[in-house]
């Protein structure tokens, strides 16, 4: 395949992987209190989630490192299937606090067969293809991409919720299904080699490629310190993505206004779009990748604290797509400089890593800011959150006084 021809498949399975996500972002934390939890109870099953993803993050990712990137993909769209139906069923009998929890971990294991996998199959067939352009535009382009599903899938997320909160979830289950359909007729493992295990010896390669791909995600500085920062504002984005949907409503005086959350959560798509879009442009003139990931960062935390300080619905809304966007050109030159320092023999395991780093930071701040949501308020969880997230700041600050070559961007122009 050639590099193109690579990229668009990348685009197609992310595609469609994201539009069917997406069907819930806008409405999940509105389906759990109508399925009878409160707003503590309803972070309770989101941390179980981040707990899900913690426990499975690096298996997961191994076995894409053996058995392939494909398999691993195709896994976590039946396990999402699974899972989904799963949250239809605890709504509808309902069954409580206890099965949500054991649900949502069921569907962290199916977004950490995703997460690694998909990823370190573009990178390693775009290192087979012979492209040399830069990185950070293939996953800006990929992320506006994935972006405009988001836009659609929220939209008819929030409109099927306006007619049945469960209908989304039915829906999703269907586009999984596709979506399966799609990887299976496109995705195959180009630039890397699966490695069949018998079943005897999976364990034995489990555990030792989870212990090198540990021992190198810590001990090399650059990824430890983009791992610690991961911890900080991803981990508060697992809290702060959802806290926003009864807050705003609240704000806008009717708690019943199902479909003002899916056209927010559309419009935070438009604003990751156009944070990609910085990411374009920035990466053809070269310089510096810590250049645009510390001031974004910066920005974004200092919205989050906006938002619990605003007071009103428009200011709030308006800091919301803002800090969206900075994280929008944050993340595609994040995830190239971790390219830039990671073997391709533990790709996926070591994004894997990453990953879980941040859902680390998300189970406890889950936690924490749940309950002080229910204490307090969510505005006072947001200037919490936001606070902490500054102390990432320091860190890649650290990672841009070190001044390697993963740092710098070629100034070539980007792909078509």
């Amino acid at each position: 395949m050639t590099a193109t021809a690579i990229i668009r498949t990348y685009f197609a399975i992310a595609g469609a992987f994201t539009l069917s996500a997406s069907l819930i972002w806008g409405i999940n934390t509105l389906f759990l209190l109508d399925a009878g939890l409160n707003i503590a109870e309803v972070f309770i099953a989101n941390a179980f989630f981040t707990l899900g993803t913690v426990l499975f993050e690096i298996p997961t990712g191994v076995i894409a490192d053996t058995l392939g990137r494909r398999v691993s993909f195709l896994l976590s769209l039946i396990v999402l299937i699974i899972s989904t139906l799963a949250y239809v069923a605890g709504s509808l009998l309902p069954l409580g606090l206890a099965w949500f929890c054991l649900a949502s971990v069921l569907l962290g294991l199916g977004f950490t067969f995703y997460t690694g996998a998909v990823e370190a199959w573009l990178v390693d067939a775009l290192n087979s293809s012979g492209y040399e352009g830069p990185l950070d535009a293939v996953f800006a382009r990929g992320a506006q991409f994935t972006g405009s599903t988001m836009l659609a899938g929220t939209i008819l997320g929030g409109l099927l919720g306006s007619l049945h909160l469960a209908l989304p979830y039915l829906v999703r289950a269907g586009l999984l299904a596709l979506a399966f359909v799609v990887a299976w007729r496109m995705m195959h493992d180009i630039g890397y080699t699966p490695r069949p295990l018998e079943l005897r010896r999976i364990p034995a390669a489990l555990q030792q490629l989870t212990r090198d791909s540990l021992q190198f995600g810590w001990r090399e500085p650059r990824l430890r310190l983009l791992l610690l920062s991961a911890l900080l504002l991803q981990g508060f984005m697992m809290w702060g993505f959802y806290a926003w949907q009864p807050y705003f409503l609240q704000l806008f005086g009717d708690p019943a206004a199902v479909w003002l959350s899916g056209v927010i959560t559309a419009c935070i798509s438009l604003a990751g779009i156009a944070g990609n879009s910085v990411v374009t442009w920035y990466t053809r003139r070269g310089g510096r990748r810590t250049g645009l990931m510390i001031p974004a960062a910066a920005l974004f935390a200092l919205c989050m604290v906006g938002i619990g300080l605003a007071g009103s619905l428009l200011p709030a809304v308006a800091l919301l797509l803002l800090g969206m966007g900075a994280l929008g050109a944050l993340q595609p030159v994040r995830q190239s400089y971790m390219h830039q320092i990671i073997p391709a023999e533990n790709r996926a395991a070591l994004v894997s890593v990453d990953s879980m780093a941040g859902s680390l930071g998300g189970i406890v701040q889950q936690m924490v800011l749940g309950n002080v949501a229910l204490r307090l308020s969510v505005p006072v969880g947001y200037i919490v959150g936001g606070s902490l997230s500054l102390l990432a700041l320091p860190l890649l600050l650290r990672l841009r006084r070190r001044g390697t070559p993963a740092d710098q961007i070629a100034p070539e122009a980007a792909p078509a």
